[in-house]
């Protein structure tokens, strides 16, 4: 799925972890430690080349990974699928609404957080808010 990425365009090591998680539909994110020692091997192999500009590397697909990914199309394109189904396109912008929710919620906790401690009060209304958030959610 790496090679078949590169393939695509030329890619740096993070942009291939963010195509990866948007196909996904963001329920998946591959971790740098899976990536980019693929990302080595596929240069050593020969099926990349690796080019540093600015302190990042951009990876480019070879002729000789090309033929590779030819020679095993079938296999890659049951993996993009399945990589595409679990995604489904339809259900990204659903997911990436809901990501970009949790990430305000997280940050106003945060904000809340630095601001010093809270009173019983605002204790009660932050955790009866978040507990009806997850009634909503159940029942919806």
């Amino acid at each position: 799925m790496v090679l078949a990425l590169v393939a695509e365009q030329p890619r740096h090591g993070y942009e291939i972890i963010k195509a990866i998680e948007e196909r996904l539909g963001g329920g998946y994110s591959p971790s740098p430690g899976v990536v980019y020692p693929t990302l080595t091997m596929l240069e050593e192999l020969g099926h990349t080349t690796v080019e540093e500009t600015g302190g990042k590397k951009l990876y480019t697909i070879t002729e000789q990974g090309r033929d590779y990914l030819a020679a095993n199309k079938a296999a890659t394109d049951r993996a993009m699928g399945r990589m595409e189904e679990r995604g489904g396109r339809a259900g990204l912008g659903q997911m990436l609404q809901v990501m970009r929710a949790l990430a305000n919620f997280k940050m106003a906790l945060k904000l809340k957080q630095r601001s010093g401690p809270m009173t019983e009060e605002q204790l009660k209304t932050i955790v009866a808010a978040i507990d009806a958030a997850a009634v909503a959610i159940e029942r919806s």
